[in-house]
C-alpha cells in the first residue's frame, strides 16, 4: 500500500472538509442565534425536547449506519466491486425496514410519551404535535440517506460533502429569512421548512451517488447470509448506540420532565456550540477513518496503529485549540453571541465540551474496533458502561440535584469508558498499550495542563473583561496551543509531515 499517497489524500480531504466546516459553522451559529430569538426560549426548548423523542428511536439508525460504513469501506479496501453492490442494496433494504419500525414506534409509544410525560404548555401542544410529525418524517429521510452517505465517505469523495453541505446551510439560512417575514406559527413553519431542506439534500446525495458510483445501482438482492451478517454486526452496535441515545436524548427528555422546556433550551444552545466544535474533530476523522478500516483489511497493522495515534492526538489538539478560550471565557462568548442566555447554559456548555474532547479523542479506538468486525465484547462492555449515564442521571435528579449533575455524571462515565476501550481494543488490533500511553495520553495531558496554566496566567494579567482583552486572550491561547502541540505533542515524523504540507501550501501561494 502506498502510504505516502494515502497521507496526501487524508491531508487533501481534511483541508476540503475544514473549508466546508468554517463556512457551515459560521452560518449555523448565526442561524441558531436568530432562531432562538424568533422562536423564543420556550418554543426553542419545545423543538429540542420534542425532536429528542424521535431521536430516541435513532438507536436503530446509528447501529446500522456504523455497519454500512464498515462493510462498504472494508470491501473497497479489498477492491471487491461485485460485493460492494450486494452490500449497498442489502443496506437499502435494511434501512427501509428500520424506517417502518421507527415510524410505528414513533406513532404509538412516542405519541403516548408526548401527550402523557412531556412538560409542554397546553397552548403549545398543537404546535408541538406538528413539530413531532415533521421530526418523524425528517428522521425517515435521514435513515434512507445513510447508505448513500456511507458510500461517499468510503470512496473518500469529501468534495461532495463540502459542496452539498454548503448548499444545506444556505437553505437553512433562507429558512431564517422566511421565519422573519412569515405570519404563520413560527414553530410549525420552522419544523416544516427543516423537513423540506432534508428532502432536497437527500435527493441530491442520491443523484450524486448514482452518477459516480456503479455499486449504488438498485437491484433486488436476496443474499440472506449477507443480510444476517450485517444485522449481526449492527446488533452488537445496537447496544452501544442505545447507550449513546440514552445518554443524550434520554437525558434531554429527563431534563424536560424534571425542569421543563426552558432547561431544554439551555441544553439546546450548549449542544449547538458542541456541534460546531465537534465539526473540527469529525472533519479530520471523516478523512482518516476510511484509511484505518482499509489498512486493517489489507493487514497493514503498523500503518493502522500510526493512524490511530496521530488521529487521537491531532483530534485532541484541534479541540483544545477551540475549547480552551471557550472554557475560560464562556460567559463573555455567550453574552456576545445571544441576546438572551437561558439559565444554566454556561455550566452546561463547559461540561459538554469536556465530554466532546474525551469522546472525540477516543473515537479512533472505536473505528479500529469496528474495522475488525468482531465487536461483541467491545460493545457489550463499553455500551453497558455508557448506559449507566441514563439511570444515574434519573437517580440524582430524583434526589433533587441541580440540572448540571447529569453532565457531571456523563463526563465521569466517559473517562471510565475511555480507559476500558483501551484495554479491549489492545487485543483486537495488537495495539501496544504502553506505546499508546507514551505517544498519546502523556503528551496530550502535558500539553493541556501547560496550555491551561499559561492561558489562565494571561487572563489574570489582563484583569478587565473588555472585548479587546478577550481578543488578546483568544489569540494568545491559540498561539500557546499551536506551539506546545507542535514542539511537545508530536513525534518527529508527524512534525516532518506538517512542515512539508505547510511548505507546499506556501509554494502554491507564491506561484
Amino acid at each position: 500500500m502506498n502510504n505516502t499517497a494515502n497521507n496526501k489524500r487524508i491531508a487533501k480531504n481534511t483541508l476540503l472538509l475544514y473549508f466546508r466546516m468554517l463556512f457551515i459553522m459560521a452560518i449555523n451559529l448565526y442561524t441558531s442565534r436568530i432562531v432562538l430569538k424568533i422562536l423564543g426560549i420556550e418554543d426553542f426548548g419545545i423543538y429540542n425536547a420534542v425532536g429528542g423523542i424521535v431521536a430516541m428511536f435513532g438507536f436503530l439508525t446509528s447501529a446500522m449506519s456504523i455497519s454500512t460504513q464498515r462493510y462498504i469501506t472494508y470491501e473497497l479496501g479489498k477492491n471487491n466491486l461485485k460485493q460492494l453492490n450486494k452490500i449497498f442494496n442489502t443496506s437499502i433494504t435494511i434501512h427501509a425496514v428500520i424506517s417502518v419500525i421507527i415510524l410505528i414506534l414513533a406513532e404509538t409509544i412516542g405519541l403516548w410519551f408526548l401527550y402523557n410525560k412531556m412538560t409542554i404548555p397546553i397552548e403549545r401542544l398543537n404546535a408541538a404535535l406538528w413539530t413531532y410529525q415533521a421530526s418523524i418524517a425528517s428522521a425517515i429521510i435521514l435513515i434512507m440517506s445513510i447508505p448513500y452517505n456511507a458510500t461517499i465517505i468510503a470512496h473518500e469523495k469529501m468534495s461532495a460533502f463540502a459542496y452539498i453541505s454548503v448548499l444545506e446551510v444556505v437553505l437553512k439560512l433562507a429558512i431564517v429569512y422566511l421565519l422573519l417575514i412569515s405570519n404563520f406559527d413560527k414553530l410549525k413553519l420552522y419544523s416544516t421548512l427543516i423537513l423540506i431542506v432534508q428532502l432536497i439534500i437527500r435527493i441530491i446525495y442520491g443523484q450524486y451517488c448514482k452518477k459516480h458510483f456503479l455499486e449504488t445501482k438498485i437491484h433486488c438482492i436476496k443474499d440472506k447470509s449477507l443480510f444476517k451478517e450485517m444485522l449481526s454486526f449492527a446488533g452488537w452496535n445496537l447496544w452501544g448506540n442505545c447507550a449513546g441515545i440514552a445518554s443524550t436524548q434520554g437525558v434531554n427528555i429527563l431534563l424536560n420532565i424534571f425542569f421543563g422546556p426552558h432547561i431544554n433550551a439551555a441544553r439546546g444552545i450548549a449542544v449547538q456550540v458542541q456541534g460546531a466544535v465537534n465539526q473540527f474533530a469529525s472533519n479530520f476523522q471523516t478523512a482518516i477513518n476510511p484509511q484505518i478500516t482499509k489498512s486493517y483489511a489489507q493487514g497493514d497493522y503498523n500503518y493502522m496503529h500510526n493512524l490511530i495515534f496521530s488521529s487521537s492526538k491531532f483530534t485532541f489538539y484541534l479541540l483544545l485549540l477551540l475549547t480552551l478560550p471557550l472554557q475560560i471565557e464562556t460567559k463573555t462568548i455567550l453574552n456576545f453571541w445571544l441576546e438572551t442566555v437561558p439559565d444554566y447554559t454556561e455550566i452546561f456548555l463547559r461540561l459538554i465540551l469536556c465530554v466532546t474532547v474525551i469522546d472525540a479523542t477516543a473515537n479512533p479506538l472505536m473505528i479500529s474496533a469496528s474495522a475488525t468486525g468482531k465487536i461483541k465484547t467491545y460493545q457489550s462492555i463499553v455500551g453497558s458502561i455508557l448506559f449507566l449515564i441514563f439511570p444515574l442521571s434519573y437517580l440524582f435528579l430524583k434526589l433533587g440535584t441541580n440540572p448540571e449533575s447529569v453532565f457531571i455524571i456523563h463526563l465521569l462515565i466517559c473517562i471510565l469508558a475511555f480507559i476500558v476501550r483501551l484495554f479491549i481494543v489492545r487485543s483486537m488490533i495488537q495495539l501496544n498499550l504502553t506505546e499508546y500511553v507514551k505517544k498519546v495520553i502523556i503528551r496530550i495531558i502535558f500539553v493541556a495542563i501547560t496550555a491551561t496554566i499559561l492561558t489562565m496566567g494571561i487572563k489574570f494579567f489582563l484583569n478587565d473583561n473588555t472585548f479587546f482583552n478577550f481578543i488578546i486572550l483568544c489569540f494568545s491561547s491559540t498561539i500557546i496551543v499551536i506551539i506546545l502541540s507542535y514542539s511537545i505533542g508530536l513525534e518527529k515524523n508527524e512534525k516532518k509531515f506538517i512542515t512539508c504540507k505547510i511548505k507546499n501550501i506556501i509554494n502554491k501561494i507564491r506561484r
